[in-house]
């Protein structure tokens, strides 16, 4: 059975790429983050490096991790993500 974790990755990477096909043909856009996660996949996080998205439509504000399946679109405002920055900034 698919896990919520599993499937949470999948939604993301598919609004992802859906972000992507959606761009202008003309501008070549870095992929963006359209939704983010609140659930806490800290374990599911790889490296030690992240980065910040901001806010432009239709991109939201996101932290991005990698994991072994994709990048992860977080909410830069959960608990657990400011924890895992703070950790990955000192480190």
């Amino acid at each position: 059975m698919v896990s919520s974790r599993s499937l949470l990755l999948l939604v993301c990477t598919v609004l992802v790429v859906g972000a992507i096909s959606g761009s202008d043909a003309r501008r070549q856009r870095r992929p963006c983050c359209v939704a983010v996660t609140r659930q806490d996949t800290s374990a599911d996080v790889v490296g030690e490096t992240y980065r910040q998205q901001a806010a432009t439509p239709p991109c939201v504000k996101a932290i991005i991790f990698n994991t072994e399946y994709g990048q992860l679109c977080t909410d830069p405002n959960a608990q657990w993500v400011k924890d895992l920055t703070a950790k990955m900034r000192k480190e």
